[in-house]
C-alpha cells in the first residue's frame, strides 16, 4: 500500500471520529435540556457509530488506528515500524484539531477554544488505564479470533466503555489532545491532558503484555483496527 495512501487515511479518519465526538457532543447537549445522562448518551451512540464505519473503509488502507496508543501498541508488536508510526502519531492529533475546529464551524462556535471542563483525579486516571487497556485487548483479541469483526467490537466496546468508566473512556491521546481544545461538553482542561495520555500509554502497554501472553498460540494477524 502506497504510503501517503496510509497517511491520509489516519488524517481524514481521525479528523471524522473527533468531528463526531464533538460535534455529537455539542448537539447532544443542546437538546438534552440540562439532562446529563441524556447528553452523553447523545454522545455514546454517534461516536460508536462513527467507529464502526470509519475501520471498516479504512482498515484495509491504513489498519485505521486513528489512536497513538493502538499505534504505540502495534509497534511494541513490531508491526508497524518506528518511523512510520512517528508519522502516523502526527497526523492523528493533527487530524484530531482538525475535526475539533470543523465540529465548532458547523456548529456556528468560536473555532479556536480550550477546555475549562475538569477532569481529574486518581479515579479517572485509573478508568484511562482500565479503557484504553479495553480497548487495545478487545482489538488484539478479535483480531485473533475474527478479523472481520474488529470494526463492530471496537464500535460497541467504546460505546460500552462511555458508561462504565468514570473518565467516559478517552482511550486515545489524540482524542484527549483535541478535546482539550473544545470548551464543550465533550472537553478536558489542557492541565489535565499530560495525566489522561500517560494512562493511556500505561493501559496500551499492559494490554501488549497480557496479549503477548494469552493470545501467543494463535495466528498473528497485521491489521490493526
Amino acid at each position: 500500500m502506497d504510503a501517503s495512501r496510509k497517511y491520509a487515511a489516519e488524517f481524514i479518519g481521525t479528523a471524522f471520529l473527533l468531528a463526531t465526538v464533538v460535534g455529537s457532543g455539542i448537539m447532544a447537549e443542546r437538546l438534552a435540556g440540562g439532562n446529563v445522562a441524556v447528553a452523553l448518551l447523545g454522545n455514546t451512540i454517534p461516536t460508536g457509530a462513527i467507529l464502526y464505519v470509519l475501520i471498516t473503509m479504512l482498515g484495509p488502507i491504513s489498519g485505521a488506528h486513528f489512536n497513538p496508543a493502538v499505534t504505540f501498541a502495534f509497534w511494541l508488536r513490531r508491526e508497524i515500524g518506528a518511523y512510520e508510526s512517528l508519522i502516523y502519531i502526527v497526523l492523528q492529533i493533527a487530524g484530531g484539531l482538525v475535526g475539533v475546529w470543523a465540529a465548532h464551524a458547523m456548529f456556528a462556535e468560536d473555532i479556536f477554544q480550550a477546555s475549562a471542563k475538569i477532569r481529574t483525579g486518581g479515579a479517572q486516571w485509573f478508568a484511562e488505564i482500565v479503557a484504553t487497556f479495553g480497548l487495545v485487548f478487545t482489538i488484539f483479541a478479535t483480531l485473533k479470533a475474527s478479523s472481520k469483526s474488529v470494526a463492530a467490537a471496537v464500535g460497541l466496546y467504546i460505546t460500552a466503555a462511555y458508561w462504565f468508566t468514570a473518565s467516559t473512556s478517552f482511550a486515545n491521546p489524540a482524542v484527549t489532545v483535541a478535546r482539550a481544545f473544545s470548551n464543550t461538553f465533550a472537553g478536558i482542561r489542557p492541565i489535565d491532558m499530560p495525566w489522561f495520555i500517560l494512562m493511556q500509554f500505561i493501559g496500551a502497554a499492559a494490554a501488549f503484555a497480557v496479549c503477548r501472553w494469552l493470545l501467543a498460540d494463535r495466528e498473528k494477524v497485521g491489521e490493526a483496527g
